[in-house]
């Protein structure tokens, strides 16, 4: 039987912690010069609201566990 693979675009997403939660990116950064170092778009305070990784919502464990291949 050939070997599963894990979906690319997940594990570019998803990052495992050692416990075996699932940690996704905080929505909302990738827009409004979230990374740079004097935001030109929206408050400073929505830029670190939004900054770090949060655990995946339960809804969301079984696809995102099956596309890596956990």
């Amino acid at each position: 039987m050939p070997k599963n693979k894990s979906h690319s675009g997940a594990k570019k997403r998803f990052k495992v912690t050692g416990s075996g939660k699932i940690m996704r990116l905080q929505a909302g950064r990738k827009s409004g010069a979230a990374f740079a170092s004097a935001p030109t778009t929206g408050s400073r305070k929505k830029h670190r609201r939004n900054a770090g990784m949060v655990e995946l919502e339960k809804a969301d464990l079984k696809r995102a566990k099956k596309m890596l291949g956990i």
